[in-house]
């Protein structure tokens, strides 16, 4: 990751959102990129979730969710499980508190193992604590395998998504991206350009020494790690190597590989439309004397990170996240925001709630807000995270801790004030019609607040008659 990317997903604290949130809007072509992208996903979703759930959609839902909440309620007891039994079969497991420590611990292992060239599968826990440009300053050059992280790398620019990180761009940016980096002629054709790709990262697979990889879930009672791509290249990053490292958050664990089906049956559903991803590993501790393949070494990185902060009981659930994407693709706000402007690595809905806490929510502060309280994110998530309510909170713990602004707090104040009498409701009512007149029954320049409102969209006038009025009217007709 460059520092461009790097300052994307890691902005100056605290962040204000509003710099971003205003251009993304203006940008009509990522409007279409994501737009076109998320809408389709959501089709895909409902039609792959129907076809093997039917009417039991919710009770697989409510399952999933209790299968994971029973895992949080209980996770020392399931931490210290999965150690006990990844360590039983040669995992070497580590804790990392911080994004410090974890990427100290794997420079560590890289420099004792002599390793010179990393080769790298997707991972948003990677992405959270800034492995790569961490790596590259200890002289291990990085790279990203994952085709789309792989542009993005090349292209100084990071994920706008949980799940498809390129959904703001399309292949005229990967042509060029291509031709100034990679030194090809360009050409747009997706078959040519995979190509190319692979022609290059097959020779970083063939030399690397090093392997890195994030992790969908642990099972605790074998110790195993569960990887699910849609590409060859992550199981090349942890078999080709001969030291694998795999970061995953303390949150991915489930008890066994019964509650594990449940979780495969509804994230690529979830995600992508897919009955399931192209490639599901599971990996059970590093190569065994009669194998052929796979690491020497399999070191696994349990990060906490903020997540023993998530755990308290009032936002323990958001813990349940199988990062599906599932709530980015169906929020208006993230549609027309894009991921970068969140200003982290967990983009839309869930990232909303989770960074907040995570990250502490004076940094933040724009993030609650950053939603309709439509309720779609919590309509379509696989393990029934109560997102609007999760919202709601975190703006109740902003006011009564004054992170929200005092102009804010004394608006809000008085706007309930005026609406609990009926005299100061009437008034209301009038001044918007004085106020907010036009001649052709829509606002287009608002003042004030209202700027941002009409910035970017028409504003509808008040009703020359309010309803109060007409039903008065009908009343003595």
């Amino acid at each position: 990751m460059t520092d461009s990317a790097h300052d994307i997903l890691f902005p100056p604290l605290p962040y204000d959102m509003h710099a971003r949130t205003r251009t993304a809007v203006r940008d009509v072509q990522l409007q279409q990129f994501v737009n076109n992208a998320t809408r389709k996903k959501v089709d895909d979703r409902r039609q792959a979730l129907l076809d093997v759930f039917g009417d039991r959609l919710e009770a697989a839902r409510a399952l999933a969710g209790q299968i994971k909440q029973h895992t949080l309620d209980h996770l020392d007891f399931y931490v210290q499980q999965f150690v006990e039994s990844a360590t039983a079969t040669g995992v070497q497991v580590h804790f990392a508190a911080d994004a410090a420590q974890a990427n100290a611990i794997a420079i560590d292992i890289a420099q004792k193992r002599g390793c010179k060239l990393c080769v790298k599968s997707k991972s948003m826990a990677t992405e959270e604590i800034a492995l790569l440009p961490a790596l590259e300053a200890a002289g291990i050059e990085t790279i990203e395998t994952d085709l789309a992280e792989f542009i993005l790398q090349i292209d100084h620019d990071a994920p706008s998504h949980i799940v498809t990180a390129m959904i703001h761009k399309d292949r005229t940016a990967v042509g060029r991206a291509f031709q100034r980096v990679l030194g090809v002629d360009y050409c747009e054709d997706p078959t040519e350009l995979t190509m190319i790709a692979r022609k290059h990262l097959r020779e970083k697979f063939r030399q690397a020494d090093l392997g890195i990889s994030g992790g969908n879930f642990l099972v605790a009672d074998t110790g195993s790690l569960v990887l699910c791509t849609n590409e060859g290249n992550g199981r090349m990053c942890t078999s080709m190597p001969r030291t694998h490292i795999a970061f995953v958050g303390i949150e991915k664990l489930v008890p066994n590989m019964k509650h594990l089906a449940v979780m495969l049956k509804l994230l690529a559903r979830s995600s992508t439309g897919q009955h399931m991803t192209c490639y599901t590993h599971i990996i059970t501790g590093p190569r065994k004397e009669n194998e052929c393949d796979g690491p020497e070494q399999l070191h696994i990185v349990l990060l906490d990170n903020g997540r023993t902060r998530v755990l308290e009981a009032e936002t323990r659930e958001m813990l349940r996240c199988i990062r599906c994407g599932a709530c980015l693709n169906a929020c208006p706000v993230y549609r027309k925001a894009g991921g970068h402007a969140y200003g982290s690595v967990y983009c839309g809905p869930i990232g909303a709630i989770l960074t907040p806490v995570m990250k502490l929510a004076e940094n933040y502060p724009d993030l609650a807000h950053a939603s309709s309280l439509c309720g779609a994110c919590y309509e379509v998530c696989p393990v029934k995270i109560n997102i609007p309510e999760q919202l709601i909170r975190q703006r109740r713990v902003m006011v009564q801790t004054k992170i929200t602004g005092w102009r804010e707090r004394f608006l809000m104040r008085a706007w309930a004030w005026s609406l609990k009498h009926s005299w100061t409701y009437r008034l209301g009512m009038a001044m918007q019609k004085l106020l907010l007149r036009s001649r052709d029954g829509y606002l287009r320049q608002g003042m004030g607040p209202l700027k941002n409102w009409t910035d970017v969209r028409d504003m509808p006038s008040p009703a020359k008659r309010n309803f109060r009025q007409w039903w008065r009217d009908e009343q003595r007709n």
